[in-house]
């Protein structure tokens, strides 16, 4: 794993360090990163079980086997620490398909955006990053900058089908990628329809359709 302050107290006072680095700002390694692993690991397990409206410092550290002082030195808030988790998180994903058809690459995003949300841990996962993001300025920007990587790996599929022909020329394919996932989300906070295959592809073939149709231009 990387990113992440790079010290690591191990004092247990609990208190809060200001002008601590924002997360993600410095490259961890060695000890420093093996603490960050731990620490997610356990911010995870708590999130899960618990939803960001109970995530607890000490509590986090006393799951991670670390100081307190290193977590709320590193981190400082809840919500810090949940936004360093979705920085993790944007990079373990899986990479973009290249299939050589758009068709069948918005598929394979749209199958793993639902294989993603309908996992034991990554759904709850989920839901309770986005819960916190409704509440948190912090947690909401960090959401929006998972969101915007994720859709910019994608995207290059977009830009290859652009160069083959099969969408016009100047299609905005940061868009394209958004609206294979919008009904999925849609579906897993609002309506509740069953998050599986079959609308996973719907969603792609909808996407794709308004693609080359010239509807998500540029």
């Amino acid at each position: 794993m990387t990113s992440g302050e790079g010290t690591t107290p191990s004092a247990d006072d609990g208190n809060a360090v200001a002008g601590a680095p924002v997360p993600g700002s410095v490259r961890p390694g060695g000890r420093t990163a093996r603490v960050r692993e731990a620490v997610l690991r356990a911010a995870g397990d708590a999130l899960v079980e618990e939803g960001f409206d109970r995530l607890d410092l000490a509590e986090i550290a006393r799951r991670a086997g670390v100081g307190k002082t290193t977590v709320y030195r590193r981190w400082g808030t809840p919500a810090l620490l949940a936004a360093d988790l979705l920085e993790d998180m944007a990079e373990q994903s899986l990479p973009s398909a290249h299939t050589g058809s758009l068709a069948d690459d918005l598929r394979a995003n749209a199958r793993l955006v639902v294989k993603t949300l309908n996992d034991p841990r990554q759904g709850r996962l989920f839901r309770a990053l986005i819960a916190a993001s409704l509440c948190d300025e912090q947690a909401k920007e960090a959401l929006h900058r998972f969101y915007a990587v994720r859709i910019d790996e994608w995207a290059g599929c977009v830009a290859e089908a652009e160069q083959r022909g099969e969408v016009p020329a100047g299609t905005d394919a940061r868009a394209v990628i958004a609206a294979v996932s919008a009904p999925l989300y849609y579906a897993l906070l609002h309506t509740g329809e069953p998050l599986d295959d079959a609308l996973a592809d719907r969603a792609a073939r909808s996407a794709c359709a308004a693609a080359r149709a010239g509807a998500l231009s540029r």
